[in-house]
């Protein structure tokens, strides 16, 4: 008897077969041979993972999902993980191994799932899922627009970002009031840094915390020197700087701290 899903944490359940598979399909199956699925819900997704070369865990927290999926999907039955992903210690089940990550993300925690990615960066070289569409474009969009913001700079930092396609409400239960959309992230060779990370999270949050203001009021935090302060990017607002000028800027103000 099939189990009639529950919105739970703003997800809203894919019921359209050829959407999962399509979804399913993003994977490049390149740099990893196991794979996360997020938020499973009753496994329309989870059913073409499992036909993937690759070994696919689930992490849920509703119970009766994942009763759903011990019940229909045996073979993964010893591998789903009930936790809260975003408290998740992924060591827990993937050591130091790298693997990927993929799902229809619930609407109102998948930012966060985003920076979870950012912080195990090192062991997931791909990701890739369904956001609000809005939230999706976000991370992939270029300096220049007004949606451009902290998420597009910090993932794009250290992985290529590509918006794939859009899904509407009607393939949902229940049907979102927006469209959905796909993207994948695959992190980049060299994903390392010039500058303190930790210094470039915060020159960036605070760029964008105030993002109608120029560089130099919104940084003004950082006591620049005056010579430092001169430099002609400083009048610019967050919005139009590029992921590398972002990375250079904090290079600069990582230096121009240490001479002080």
């Amino acid at each position: 008897m099939a189990v009639k899903p529950k919105k739970h944490l703003g997800q809203h359940f894919l019921k359209e077969a050829s959407v999962a598979k399509k979804i399913a399909d993003t994977l490049s199956l390149k740099g990893y041979d196991k794979v996360l699925e997020i938020g499973p819900g009753m496994g329309v997704l989870t059913a073409y993972l499992l036909e993937k070369p690759v070994t696919t865990y689930a992490i849920e927290i509703d119970s009766e999902s994942i009763d759903y999926l011990q019940e229909h999907f045996l073979e993964l039955s010893n591998r789903i993980i009930k936790a809260d992903v975003l408290k998740y210690d992924f060591s827990n089940t993937f050591g130091k191994d790298p693997f990927a990550i993929i799902g229809n993300f619930p609407y109102n925690i998948s930012t966060q799932i985003v920076f979870k990615m950012l912080e195990n960066r090192h062991q997931i070289p791909e990701f890739s899922g369904m956001f609000q569409k809005e939230v999706a474009q976000r991370i992939c969009i270029n300096e220049g627009t007004k949606s451009y913001g902290i998420l597009s700079v910090l993932v794009q930092a250290f992985y290529n970002a590509e918006y794939l396609f859009t899904v509407p409400p009607t393939v949902f239960n229940p049907p979102p009031k927006v469209d959905s959309g796909v993207l994948r992230l695959t992190r980049k060779n060299d994903f390392s840094l010039p500058c303190s990370e930790k210094l470039f999270f915060k020159v960036v949050k605070s760029a964008f915390q105030q993002r109608r203001k120029t560089l130099r009021n919104s940084l003004k935090t950082f006591n620049l020197s005056d010579n430092l302060n001169a430099n002609t990017i400083f009048g610019k607002r967050p919005e139009q700087l590029s992921v590398a000028a972002f990375i250079e800027l904090a290079s600069a103000i990582e230096n121009d701290q240490k001479k002080v």
